[in-house]
């Protein structure tokens, strides 16, 4: 048997206060289960652009961290509940889709990026839209797209 089958999966998600986000961790923690693998959480911060007054940006920047760190310890209490198992968390500072990159080039223990994708005409949302453009050719590991409107039920039938 190959050694890389021995090896555990960390399947990835990016997590935002997205509807979509649901189907996408859902699908992960039951990869995980299955594969003996774990689920990772991540979510950037955006830095401020409001550079005329520096201690109002530095005062947006803490609340925005504040509410990230909110948010990935809720969705990462939902990950323990499904998995029995605490996810790895990764916040970073920065552009999304940069520190994405630059967590996936960082990191080779994640095994696969899991997206859910918004259902509708305003598109899928701009990391799937990204990742499957632009970026395509830029990330070195398998992406997994969830259609967003998948049913848990859905979801267990598929893994």
């Amino acid at each position: 048997m190959c050694a890389e089958k021995n090896q555990k999966k960390t399947f990835l998600i990016v997590v935002d206060d997205s509807l979509e986000l649901n189907a996408a961790l859902n699908f992960a923690c039951r990869r995980a289960i299955d594969t003996n693998g774990k689920v990772a959480l991540f979510h950037a911060v955006e830095l401020s652009d409001f550079h005329h007054f520096a201690s109002i940006a530095e005062l947006m920047e803490i609340e925005a961290r504040s509410e990230a760190e909110k948010l990935i310890q809720r969705i990462a209490a939902d990950v323990q509940k499904q998995t029995n198992q605490m996810p790895i968390l990764f916040l970073r500072q920065g552009k999304t889709i940069e520190q994405l990159l630059d967590l996936i080039n960082e990191e080779k223990d994640i095994g696969v990026l899991v997206l859910g994708a918004r259902m509708g005409e305003e598109g899928p949302g701009p990391i799937v839209t990204a990742v499957s453009g632009q970026l395509a050719g830029k990330i070195s590991l398998p992406v997994t797209i969830i259609p967003g409107n998948l049913t848990l039920d859905e979801i267990e039938t598929l893994t």
